[in-house]
């Protein structure tokens, strides 16, 4: 990997003063490509010479330490000179930073437009379903992220959750998880189960994407009336059922998606007991809770209604460790007693034959 000199990052909230000293010390020409960034530090090396003769000159040395110096000789053709180069320098400098800021204006204008298109492929609120409560948050770290979730209303009172985590950030990654949106539009429509979705999603991408581009994924197909809960997990972090002090993770049954060609998953099936509560979610949030034991921190986090559940995980989150997008799903289940719920009722079974 090429050196580059390390930037600054840029404080948007930061104090006026503190604010000044960023664009003081910021590096602008860090990120041009090198032919552009060459020619901005040829051109402040310019502007420095012919400050560097004026201040020689000003000192009146005497002639013969003109030539120890390297400084022009005091003619009428050196000020011209000088003149000449300071001024070249600062038209090179200034036109390959004016074009530099151009770029990341129309860059910054595309991250803003790809924003506003992916916030419409995600669920603008989530809508209580009968007997359960839902919440859900999204944060990405860029403008545009590489996280996607759904819950999405199939038949026979059933409901799916939809959770991908594409690796990468930024809009390489938005685009592939929207790709993914779509595909689970389309095949969760048609009544598929959890199984065929990643089996689906699996050969698309596998076929259609470069190798370097996968996505961790959990497919979730809750039935409401007794709270089955059918899931395939591909290499993403594990779901959890937390209710009356026991814990279930729904653990992986697969690789992640678009790594392998001819992978078979596993279907298994879980219980979401009444008052029982299900967070789905990004590696996003464990990377972010500050020292070890994030499973711990995880289980102590579950309340008794979604919001205050989800109020705790979002304060588990250190803004100095976040390098990633964070999505948080929680499904709570109504009824019954948190305390009176039997530990039996949160178990993994194997799934009926189809």
């Amino acid at each position: 990997m090429p050196y580059r000199l390390s930037t600054v990052k840029l404080d948007k909230s930061a104090g006026p003063i503190r604010h000044a000293l960023q664009y003081a010390f910021y590096d602008w020409a860090s990120e041009m490509p090198r032919s552009k960034r060459i020619l901005t530090y040829a051109g402040a090396v310019l502007q420095g010479y012919a400050f560097y003769f004026t201040l020689m000159w000003a000192a009146r040395l005497p002639q013969w330490m003109y030539a120890y110096f390297l400084v022009l000789p005091r003619r009428p053709v050196s000020y011209v000179l000088v003149f000449l180069l300071f001024y070249t320098g600062r038209w090179v400098q200034n036109a390959m930073l004016t074009s530099e800021f151009v770029r990341k204006t129309q860059l910054e204008t595309d991250q803003i437009a790809a924003r506003q298109i992916q916030q419409t492929l995600q669920p603008a609120r989530l809508e209580d379903l009968a007997g359960y409560e839902l919440r859900a948050f999204y944060q990405p770290l860029r403008e545009v992220g590489g996280d996607y979730f759904d819950v999405m209303e199939l038949p026979d009172n059933r409901t799916l959750f939809a959770l991908a985590d594409v690796a990468g950030k930024g809009i390489p990654a938005a685009l592939l998880a929207a790709n993914i949106q779509a595909l689970v539009r389309s095949i969760a429509s048609a009544g598929s189960t959890p199984l065929a979705l990643a089996d689906r999603i699996n050969n698309h991408l596998s076929r259609y994407t470069p190798i370097d581009r996968f996505a961790t994924a959990v497919f979730i197909v809750l039935s409401r009336d007794s709270g089955k809960l059918s899931y395939v997990n591909a290499g993403h972090e594990a779901p959890i059922v937390f209710c009356a002090g026991a814990v279930t993770f729904l653990e992986a049954t697969g690789p992640p998606l678009g790594l392998f060609a001819d992978v078979r998953y596993e279907a298994l099936t879980a219980v979401l007991p009444p008052s029982g509560t299900l967070i789905i979610f990004t590696d996003g949030l464990t990377d972010s809770i500050q020292g070890g034991h994030s499973k711990d921190r995880l289980r102590d986090s579950f309340a008794d209604s979604a919001e205050q559940t989800m109020a705790n995980l979002k304060a588990l989150v250190n803004p100095k460790f976040n390098q990633d997008d964070i999505t948080i799903l929680v499904a709570k289940r109504l009824g019954g007693s948190s305390t009176g719920a039997p530990a039996s009722g949160v178990a993994r079974t194997p799934p009926p034959p189809e």
